[in-house]
């Protein structure tokens, strides 16, 4: 079995990245900032749920009345398949209303409003969870360079 001159970086590496990932629930948030409109004395738009993702100004727009800011660049690195996190997050959480009639008309009950609290805890998580493990991997040695030798097969 190959091992790697510094097996046990790998394996700290390995167990921060699990931890983290497992315990994204628990982790510290990053500190996004929560901006609430202040309709003053105008009366308050329609409510609309938005969920959109602005990486250039490291913000999302949740909805009429919120939004976050303070999303690292890096916090975007971190892809699950060809989006980041936090874009994924958004999408699971966005209104969709179902195409079967019969569906959308006894079944389409979730509200985004409903949930907002969490979803807005959960990406100030999720943000810190991508950070960390981004920083983490800018650490990692390229592997394809740094083989196992043969000095170090079990």
């Amino acid at each position: 079995m190959p091992l790697y001159e510094n097996f046990h970086q790998w394996k700290t590496w390995g167990e921060q990245l699990i931890d983290w990932h497992i315990h994204y629930e628990t982790i510290p948030p990053h500190g996004l900032k929560r901006h609430d409109i202040d309709h003053g004395k105008k009366p308050k738009p329609v409510y609309k749920a938005k969920l959109k993702a602005d990486k250039e100004n490291g913000q999302i727009i949740l909805d009429t009345e919120t939004t976050l800011t303070g999303i690292p660049a890096i916090a975007w690195d971190y892809k699950l398949g060809n989006r980041s996190a936090i874009e994924w997050i958004l999408d699971q959480y966005k209104e969709k209303t179902p195409k079967d009639p019969t569906i959308r008309q006894l079944f389409n009950t979730y509200r985004f409003i409903d949930y907002k609290d969490h979803v807005i805890d959960l990406l100030d998580r999720v943000c810190t969870v991508s950070i960390r493990t981004m920083e983490l991997i800018a650490h990692m040695p390229d592997t394809a360079q740094h083989q196992p030798s043969d000095h170090h097969k079990i």
